[in-house]
């Protein structure tokens, strides 16, 4: 029996490709070492081979099957690495909805890529797919188990052998990205990553517990001097700047300050994000789960709630209280699928985008000011308990997309800034914004006749490489305070929480949990 051309060609092909990923994984910032267990080279070579065995039985041209999935590998690489430069952590598998979220939120994502990289990926994508359907003819002889399908018949069985046994062999990842991506390499950690992702997380939030009991102490919700307004606000990138430069006027904080200066508790706040991947930050203060207990699911807490599990937030306890509970965010709900999960958290009403229709933008997003409006609308027309919680959007990168002002600099800082931090003074406009908006919820909640309390905290630190480079990088906390309206304290006391911690003590402070 005579091997046909065709049968080595689609072999040397698979082989080529395999070697080039291998290549490819050297350029990962966490770069992949060749020193990793069989295992996990038995599930990178089974991984590559199926897909490749996949394109070429459809394609019917292996080069062109190599050329296509080492092209999609070299994306991977350099998204990793640009998540990696921006957000200090590698690509994981849960991220795979970044690709199809760039294309319906693209000023989310495609910058901290680069456009110009995104433009210069897409060409050579359509470059490549012409060219390889155009010069790479389908063999004759194409179904001969001599030929093309008979290589891709034995491809098929040793990749199929190799992932079995790989998988067998159950490799433990730490849950942390850099490590494992250099332990195991990229497709080895995302095999496993994925198997764990079907599995739910198998903690509880601590309202379970209090949900199911009755609190015969809780302030009856019919009086207007019982069970306070709540509102939380979950400021977009909201941190003290003012600690990483002595530069910064102080005065742009100057409600925060006061607010700080009456509140029953402030301080700086540990989140399980940076720069981006607010739903950390948000389930942990929602559900009070420490992030790092989730496992694999700490990366996007909420498509484990959409795939069924059910999990009790604060959102949830407080309607078993008698409150109304709503959520404001300007904008879309289904990003994050909010819209889906926060019915599921147990709130009643969701304010997203369409609330907001004919309110004039600050910057790209809806300004704070306006959700500060909202809030107060909500609130005047509330005929009991309410809990808000708040979204806020103004202050969402990419930030060096937007320009600096004439007067900006002149009205932000005591001193003009070093160079490269442009972003900086971007930042610091919308959080004075922030500042305002904080002052417009005061006016709202004293003119209230019930009381009323406000617990505000930023989801991570922005992204700001070059600042950071210029003034030194913030180690990732930020900040937060907790005020009641019957408190007109002086000198709040400080503590450092985390933010699964926040909302219990929240609600103690409050009086609705002893």
């Amino acid at each position: 029996m005579t091997l046909e051309p065709g049968f080595w060609t689609a072999i040397l092909a698979a082989l080529s490709g395999l070697a080039l990923t291998v290549g490819l994984e050297r350029f990962l910032q966490t770069a992949a070492s060749l020193r990793r267990p069989a295992a996990a080279w038995a599930l990178h070579v089974g991984l590559y081979g199926l897909a490749y065995v996949v394109l070429v039985f459809v394609l019917g041209r292996p080069i062109f099957a190599t050329a296509l999935l080492c092209a999609f590998f070299l994306l991977l690489v350099v998204v990793s690495n640009a998540k990696f430069k921006a957000l200090r952590e590698a690509f994981v598998f849960q991220d795979y909805e970044y690709f199809t979220d760039a294309i319906r939120h693209p000023r989310l994502y495609i910058p901290f890529l680069g456009w110009g990289k995104f433009f210069l990926a897409a060409a050579g994508f359509i470059a490549a797919l012409t060219i390889g359907l155009w010069l790479e003819a389908v063999p004759a002889l194409r179904a001969a188990w001599t030929g093309q399908w008979g290589a891709l018949a034995l491809l098929a069985v040793l990749s199929l052998s190799l992932l079995l046994w790989g998988n067998r062999a159950c490799l433990m990842v730490q849950i942390v990205p850099e490590q494992d991506v250099q332990a195991f390499g990229l497709l080895a950690s995302f095999w496993r990553y994925w198997q764990q992702g079907r599995q739910h997380p198998i903690v509880s939030s601590p309202f379970a517990d209090v949900t199911s009991r009755t609190d015969s102490a809780l302030p009856e919700a019919g009086s207007l001097g019982g069970q306070p307004h709540l509102i939380s606000v979950q400021s977009e990138s909201f941190f003290d700047a003012r600690r990483i430069w002595d530069g910064i006027r102080p005065e742009i904080l100057a409600e925060f300050d006061r607010f700080r200066s009456q509140a029953s508790a402030s301080g700086t706040l540990q989140v399980p994000a940076w720069g981006a991947n607010t739903v950390r930050s948000e389930f942990s203060f929602l559900s009070g789960i420490e992030n790092s207990a989730l496992g694999v699911h700490r990366f996007n807490p909420y498509r484990a709630v959409c795939a069924g599990w059910s999990v009790a937030t604060l959102a949830s306890y407080l309607k078993s209280q008698g409150y109304r509970t709503i959520c404001i965010h300007p904008y879309p709900a289904s990003f994050y699928q909010r819209n889906r999960v926060f019915p599921l958290f147990g709130f009643e009403e969701f304010l997203d985008i369409k609330a907001f229709v004919d309110v004039e933008r600050t910057g790209p997003y809806i300004g704070d000011r306006a959700v500060a409006d909202k809030v107060t609308s909500v609130l005047e027309q509330a005929t009991g308990p309410v809990f808000i919680h708040v979204i806020t959007m103004e202050n969402h990168g990419p930030l060096h997309l937007e320009k600096v002002a004439p007067g900006d600099v002149e009205s932000l800082y005591r001193q003009a800034p070093p160079e490269g931090c442009d972003d900086l003074t971007i930042y610091l406009r919308h959080i004075r914004n922030a500042d305002a908006m904080l002052m417009r919820l005061r006016e709202a909640l004293s003119a209230l006749e019930r009381p009323a309390s406000l617990c505000w905290y930023g989801d991570h630190v922005p992204i700001m490489p070059s600042v950071y480079a210029a003034l030194g990088t913030p180690c990732g906390d930020v900040d937060y305070f907790i005020w009641r309206s019957e408190d007109q304290l002086s000198g709040s006391p400080h503590c450092d929480e985390a933010i699964h911690e926040l909302a219990i003590r929240w609600m103690r402070l409050s009086g609705l949990l002893h």
